[in-house]
């Protein structure tokens, strides 16, 4: 579906939600129980999530938004004034204002699963940068889907991938995620990518499991986000939130635990739960700088730049698509 407000168009390529029960039903049935982290995004989840930014454990915001405040000008330097900047996972795009406005680029499109958040940001966009067309497509970016073309033509496209999203992929599906833009973005295209670096684990445990439990809420909301849409009767209370650094896969990993023998219907079908069995919700994958620039080298970018915060626990890089990757 296609629409237009004003100076947003708004595509929206989400597969319909048929799609999405077959997905959690595959999921659910896996010999690990497993969830996607593009479900937690509902406009609950979304409002939960900025909650999560502004926790004092929580350091990636912060961190990322140091950067690219630090460094906008010059990663602008770098992007282009008459590129095309595509954003994935657009969020609030506070982290993306800073270099909207140093970039001033031609179009911005702006790709998400959420729906009221995609809506709203692309709104705030358009009264803040009044002379750039604005693309809001409304999609699962990890599956593939069209790129609207861009208009007004531009002489290059960017990827912009912040908040250490990328993490929630295994390093080959961020492989396999990098590998098929590189035609979209075409010849001279560049990537801006956050990436979360590996540090103390302690650190990077507390992230996950805030006093505030504001965490568990989140992880607990995609049962509830199940419920409404696909017609489950998950017992959010006979579940519980758990997180943990798993040194040896160099990843955060988020897991929902039945508390109980129980089951649970979806869509009229029958799950079974054993007690302390879990559904693993999320990963989230922290780099070294070199690790991930030869993953992003092996799907064919060169490495440009690479920013970090003062205490170096979070990184912004730089690559141009190399010609033998098109």
């Amino acid at each position: 579906m296609v629409r237009s407000s004003g100076r947003i168009a708004f595509y929206d390529l989400l597969p319909p939600q048929q799609s999405m029960l077959e997905e959690v039903w595959a999921g659910l049935n896996k010999p690990q129980k497993e969830l996607s982290p593009k479900f937690f995004y509902d406009a609950r989840g979304c409002e939960l999530f900025e909650a999560i930014c502004n926790l004092p454990e929580y350091y990636p915001t912060r961190a990322e938004l140091a950067i690219m405040r630090q460094h906008a000008r010059a990663m602008a330097g770098l992007l282009g004034r008459e590129c095309s900047l595509i954003e994935i996972g657009c969020g609030n795009s506070d982290k993306t204002r800073a270099l909207l406005e140093e970039l001033k680029p031609r179009v911005f499109t702006a790709v998400d699963i959420a729906r009221e958040q995609l809506e709203s940001s692309c709104a705030q966009l358009v009264m803040a940068f009044p002379d750039m067309r604005v693309v809001a497509v409304r999609a699962d970016f990890a599956r593939d889907f069209t790129l609207p073309a861009d208009e007004p033509a531009v002489a290059r496209r960017v990827l912009y991938f912040p908040g250490s999203t990328i993490g929630n992929f295994t390093p080959a599906e961020a492989r396999a995620f990098l590998v098929r833009w590189a035609p979209l973005l075409g010849a001279g295209g560049g990537a801006l990518i956050g990436v979360d670096l590996k540090k103390d684990p302690a650190i990077l445990n507390a992230a996950y499991n805030d006093a505030q439990g504001v965490t568990a809420e989140f992880n607990l909301n995609v049962l509830r986000h199940l419920n409404r849409e696909l017609g489950a009767d998950f017992d959010l209370r006979a579940f519980r939130h758990a997180a943990r650094y798993v040194a040896a896969a160099g990843r955060i990993e988020m897991h929902l635990v039945s508390l109980k023998a129980q089951r649970v219907t979806l869509a009229g079908r029958v799950l079974e739960f054993r007690a302390d069995e879990t559904i693993h919700t999320e990963n989230s994958y922290k780099y070294d700088i070199a690790e991930f620039q030869a993953l992003a080298r092996s799907a064919g970018y060169a490495a440009r730049e690479c920013w970090t915060d003062i205490d170096r626990l979070f990184s912004v890089h730089y690559f141009t698509v190399a010609d033998d990757a098109l």
